[in-house]
């Protein structure tokens, strides 16, 4: 007998982290590249709190950028901007050759492709109504 699939909303953070473990270490065992590193960078205001910032990892030469936000009273200031140069150069830092990263139609791809990222792919409808772009960015 089976055990049961069990669907949660509300995972705990340890519970997640078990999924983490266990594909990244498939991972590295697949690809044999053991390099995998988070990357974080933040704005703080003078109280501490995060008024900005941009998360991702690094692996195997590539750079993903999964979060990049910046509140909406500083927008267009130049923080989302400076945040993708930072991730680049640490990239770059880090021995990556390519940056790749998602963003949906009612946020930011043309900001992305502002900053030199090609658009490889979309998909329409997701979420309903919208698109989701994936992008990429040869680093030099």
């Amino acid at each position: 007998m089976q055990p049961p699939l069990s669907i949660e909303e509300q995972p705990t953070a340890a519970d997640l982290e078990v999924l983490e473990a266990q594909i990244i270490a498939y991972n590295y065992a697949q690809t044999g590249a053991r390099d995998g590193r988070q990357l974080a960078i933040f704005v703080r205001d003078d109280t501490e709190k995060i008024i900005a910032g941009l998360s991702g990892y690094t692996w195997g030469g590539f750079c993903e950028i999964q979060f990049l936000w910046v509140d909406e009273t500083l927008r267009r200031q130049g923080y989302g901007a400076q945040l993708l140069q930072q991730a680049e150069a640490e990239a770059r830092v880090r021995g990556c050759t390519l940056i790749i990263l998602g963003s949906y139609s009612f946020q930011a791809p043309d900001f992305y492709r502002r900053h030199g990222y090609e658009e490889v792919g979309r998909i329409a409808d997701c979420p309903t109504g919208h698109t989701h772009h994936y992008f990429k960015k040869m680093l030099a």
